[in-house]
């Protein structure tokens, strides 16, 4: 099916990308915990979605279907979120008790995230429109091979408790759980490479 067909996203691709990732978690527990005004997260997440997922978009782990209906940054092995960005984001965007929260969650992400050389999932989003078609396990079949091919683990935290299916049809397994205060539950998930011979 054409639809199905996963690309590779390029920077020229970033602006749309954005926007429906930016649609996509609209509704997320954890980013409407984070931004609960609606004109502030429509304002910061596209900022959080560049520094926790950007790197993808010059590394060649940005990936979309159906256009930009579906779109996925996978950072490969050796790139990391732009930590700095995201601390400055969260100071000048967050407010009350999900501040320091928030930081609290930061660190237990930390403790979870493998050591190893592994691809890592920031961001996987879906317009609503064209949810339920398939297009976010096209996302991950393209971006698993990759990791297959390498040899390496996959790691993601799962923000949404509906999406936890989907990543255990993938292969993910759940490592534990990440929660402070009165934050949602963010699930970390490894997917282990395949044996060889």
């Amino acid at each position: 099916m054409k639809l199905l067909h996963v690309e590779t996203a390029t920077a020229s691709d970033e602006t749309a990308a954005i926007a429906t990732l930016t649609l996509a978690f609209a509704a997320d527990p954890m980013t409407r915990w984070s931004w609960p005004d609606p004109g502030t997260y429509l304002e910061a997440f596209p900022t959080f979605a560049r520094a926790f997922g950007g790197a993808a978009f010059l590394k060649g782990g940005a990936h979309r279907v159906g256009g930009c209906a579906g779109v996925a940054l996978w950072l490969p092995p050796g790139v990391e979120p732009d930590g700095e960005a995201l601390g400055a984001l969260m100071q000048s965007t967050i407010k009350g008790p999900a501040l320091m929260e928030g930081a609290g969650i930061m660190q237990q992400m930390m403790e979870f995230h493998p050591h190893e050389p592994h691809w890592y999932l920031p961001l996987i989003g879906i317009d609503p429109q064209h949810q339920g078609k398939g297009l976010g396990g096209a996302l991950l079949d393209h971006a698993l091979a990759l990791a297959d091919r390498d040899g390496v683990p996959a790691y993601l935290e799962s923000s949404n408790p509906r999406n936890i299916g989907l990543y255990e049809r993938h292969g993910f397994e759940r490592l534990g759980r990440i929660q402070n205060g009165s934050s949602p539950t963010l699930v970390p998930m490894l997917r282990k490479p395949p044996r060889r011979g």
